[in-house]
């Protein structure tokens, strides 16, 4: 019989880099590569030659990251970098995102998918505007797992109480946007201090490097704990006459678990059937769990197509009046009466939206007039009207199947990140943040 498997350190960990710009990130997440040996003997000459034709007699490990011409003509990250490496503990999915204020869209892109995000803050600096509105995007996307780390702290002699209070700072910050885990490491990227290596400069600290941390946290919770969602993606019909009743649903499990004699609900129709069987990797089994892709069987003739849900459990009231936060991601404004399409999982439809209720100020966090639309990089509250009733988790539930995108009808051009519900939970809350031992 098949069992959930426990999550364990060799799973996957996905993460996101975000800080001001020069606070460090690229020659931070070079550090990471470097130090924990995931860097080619050839990427690591052409990055010395490099750094010797600019006259540095040290290799720059940011060029190790930043990948495209015009950032390394200008010192800086402006798209998303993924980089994916391992240790012997854990693989790793890495999203650098750019510090700019005008680049908001593509840390939201960067973490969207990020169980843990790391905030990078000068150690000479502090939490500026711009921490704060990292830990704001974090809080929205609802990341499980927060970094702070302290980096340069070299260039302020190590000192203590310059970590202590930027940690105190910001953890009191995020902590009121409702972030639960925080943990808080100060490092010097160029250095090498606390990023893999433990450093003797700062024996006061007695917490973990980053990437003791990064290969310890726990992520990916216990699926058995969340309600099935099923997305069909394609439906694989009947081969022959002789067994008609072969019919199954092909898809990627988004959260949960699915048993062999579960109950089932089919959304948007509401009909209710029991699961008959499960294939998955080709062999018959009797139980699957999310993120597996499977093919699902179902007793009884039932109409299913592609975007349908199969849902075990609490389910959503499918709807066609959607309220959500958004973040705008286009050039073009999005604007109110603007017809769109609306893709969440695999169902699209079409879309009308009705309201902008208000936009986020990110830095204060204050609701500010959305009559005149969303501009890009703008996260403000909607209110949309869709041609077929959808079944929508909010997004603090369940951030896969409450997350949709509104497309463009015209171009496909990917307009605005859409995520069901309202955006920060309310102020301290259950679970207050925690630190990394003798963090503060």
């Amino acid at each position: 019989m098949s069992t959930v498997t426990e999550t364990s350190t060799a799973s996957l960990l996905r993460f996101a880099t975000a800080g001001s710009v020069d606070d460090g990130k690229s020659t931070l997440v070079g550090r990471l590569l470097h130090d924990s040996k995931s860097v080619l003997a050839d990427q690591l000459e052409a990055v010395e030659r490099a750094s010797r034709s600019r006259g540095q007699e040290t290799p720059d490990l940011a060029l190790l990251t930043d990948g495209l011409r015009a950032e390394r003509e200008q010192g800086i990250t402006i798209d998303v970098a993924y980089r994916y490496f391992a240790t012997a503990r854990r693989r790793f999915i890495l999203a650098d995102t750019p510090g700019h204020v005008q680049y908001t869209r593509n840390m939201v892109t960067g973490a969207s998918t990020a169980e843990l995000a790391v905030v990078l803050v000068d150690a000479r600096n502090g939490v500026v505007e711009q921490t704060r509105r990292h830990a704001a995007v974090a809080a929205l996307l609802r990341v499980p797992h927060v970094v702070l780390a302290v980096n340069k702290m070299d260039l302020v002699d190590y000192a203590e109480p310059v970590f202590a209070a930027i940690a105190e700072e910001f953890t009191s910050y995020a902590a009121s946007l409702g972030v639960k885990d925080i943990v808080a490491i100060p490092i010097s990227a160029l250095a090498g201090d606390n990023v893999v290596e433990p450093s003797a400069a700062m024996d006061w600290y007695g917490g973990p490097t980053l990437l003791e941390h990064l290969e310890t946290v726990r992520v990916g919770g216990d699926p058995r704990e969340e309600p099935a969602r099923f997305p069909v993606q394609y439906v694989i019909r009947p081969q022959s006459a002789e067994h008609p009743d072969h019919r199954s649903y092909a898809g990627q499990l988004a959260s949960g678990v699915l048993r062999t004699g579960d109950t089932v609900t089919v959304l948007p129709s509401g009909r209710t059937t029991t699961v008959a069987g499960i294939d998955a990797v080709g062999r018959e089994t009797d139980l699957a769990w999310a993120p597996q892709s499977v093919a699902v069987r179902l007793a009884g003739d039932i109409d299913i197509s592609r975007g349908d849900m199969i849902v075990a459990g609490p389910a959503p009231v499918p709807t066609k009046d959607v309220e959500a936060t958004v973040c705008h991601l286009d050039e073009r404004p999005l604007r109110i009466g603007e017809k769109v399409l609306l893709k969440h999982t695999t169902r699209t439809v079409r879309a009308l939206v009705k309201d902008i209720s208000y936009r986020i100020d990110i830095d204060t966090l204050e609701r500010r007039s959305g009559g005149r639309g969303l501009a890009v990089n703008d996260i403000g509250h909607v209110v949309l009207r869709t041609a077929e009733p959808l079944a929508l988790d909010d997004y603090a539930d369940n951030r896969r199947t409450g997350s949709f995108l509104l497309i463009d009808p015209a171009d496909g051009t990917t307009l605005t990140a859409g995520m069901a519900g309202e955006a920060f939970p309310a102020a301290g809350g259950e679970g207050a943040a925690s630190t990394a031992a003798g963090a503060v």
